[in-house]
């Protein structure tokens, strides 16, 4: 019991934060926007920790990485299988939620107008696509670069920073420990303005219901279950029949006799990272190759995680059922998985700071406010347990793919 409250102690606070919040936006209603300020306060210090945490995150990342030691069959099979499966958790995800409504989109207009900007302030002069193109990727300051409103030049300019150090070699190297030293301080800035998150969220989401009725707490409801519900399906089938593609029958069932060490671990951690020994050994005893396992494994924990694809097509489409954007052409529709696959690749294997750039990624591409980020903190928060879950058990799969690939159809028969 020790043991699952340290693993689950901040989530738990901070469901009983959101939910008490819900129950006082549902008693008080229109009073509850007295505690607005207080969910402003938490919104304020997320926002201005925006810009370094995306840079520092991005730039220590890069710096990190080392010629791999592996064949160039096994990581240009890895990065295959890992953009097949992703796009097949994006399609799972968007078809379980573009016929549902997952909030009432009624009060979209309403909505729009209360928070802090509106989608509208930002309206574009008619430019060639080049133009805009350019706009999105480069500024032409320095100092713009340290606006929220950048996001995407802000990405650009923290991976060029990062290939530079590494590429200066020694002489980089006092740059690289500066960076990363940055980064545990931010990484601790963030811890510190979570123990706030509680009280925060809950003053929001209480200020928010209070407002707009009980309609949004039931949408979060609503969002939770239909998650779980394919996250469950996703688990069971989507893994059952890549784990039979990569070996068969024998495959399957020496993915099935394994599986249930990581899933617990997932669950009882939310952590990708804290489950990388686990989910090594488990792929081992499936009979995936080591030099395989443990090249793939922690590449997964941090670009490859089916359970946060699926959870951004959910947070796109909440916030499109919520201000009633319009999905109906197929370059609208590729354009939302475009953007929940791109996010996904900004999450780090870690709860904190990750989900934070990812979800302000998303609703700078999608063209919402930023007001908006604390609704899909939310989001994330109440779908952490079952998308960490997915995130891992689908390295097992991908391990056992890869395998297939490099191996051949008798890879399981060589192992033994």
């Amino acid at each position: 019991m020790k043991k699952f409250w340290a693993n689950y102690k901040s989530t738990i606070i901070l469901l009983l934060g959101i939910i008490v919040g819900a129950i006082v936006g549902m008693v008080f209603k229109e009073r509850a926007t007295v505690l607005a300020p207080l969910g402003d306060l938490f919104l304020n210090l997320l926002l201005v920790i925006i810009v370094p945490l995306i840079f520092l995150n991005i730039t220590t990342a890069i710096t990190k990485m080392k010629q791999p030691k592996r064949l160039g069959k096994i990581i240009v099979s890895i990065i295959g299988v890992f953009i097949l499966t992703s796009i097949v958790a994006v399609m799972v995800g968007f078809a379980s939620t573009y016929s549902v409504k997952l909030v009432n989109p009624e009060d979209g207009a309403e909505i729009r107008a209360s928070l802090a900007e509106n989608v509208e302030d930002s309206a574009q002069e008619e430019m060639a696509l080049a133009d805009r193109t350019v706009r999105l990727l480069t500024v032409n300051d320095f100092s713009k670069l340290l606006s929220k409103e950048n996001i995407i030049a802000l990405l650009i300019f923290s991976i060029i920073v990062g290939i530079a150090t590494n590429m200066s070699g020694e002489k980089g190297e006092p740059f690289r420990r500066l960076l990363e030293s940055a980064n545990v301080v931010m990484g601790n800035i963030v811890k510190i303005i979570m123990y706030y998150a509680p009280i925060g969220l809950g003053c929001y989401i209480a200020a928010f219901i209070g407002s707009f009725g009980s309609s949004i707490a039931i949408g979060y409801l609503k969002t939770f279950v239909i998650y779980l519900i394919v996250t469950l399906a996703y688990y069971f089938v989507m893994y059952s029949i890549f784990a039979l593609i990569a070996g068969g029958r024998k495959g399957l069932k020496a993915f099935w006799r394994n599986a249930i060490p990581p899933t617990i671990t997932a669950i009882g951690t939310c952590s990708s990272a804290a489950c990388i020994p686990v989910n090594v050994d488990a792929c081992k005893k499936i009979g995936v190759p080591a030099d395989i396992a443990e090249t793939t494994v922690p590449l997964g924990t941090s670009f490859h995680k089916d359970g946060s694809i699926i959870g951004s097509v959910f947070k796109i489409m909440f916030l499109v059922c919520l201000f009633g954007t319009n999905i109906a052409t197929g370059g609208e529709v590729l354009g939302v998985l475009g953007v929940a696959l791109l996010a996904n690749l900004l999450i780090t294997a870690v709860p904190i700071g990750g989900g934070t750039i990812s979800e302000m990624l998303i609703i700078t591409m999608m063209g919402y406010p930023v007001a908006a980020l604390p609704i899909l903190t939310i989001i994330a928060t109440i779908i952490d347990a079952p998308a960490t879950m997915l995130n891992v058990v689908g390295d097992d799969v991908s391990s056992m793919l890869v395998a297939r690939i490099v191996d051949g159809k008798n890879w399981m028969a060589k192992k033994d």
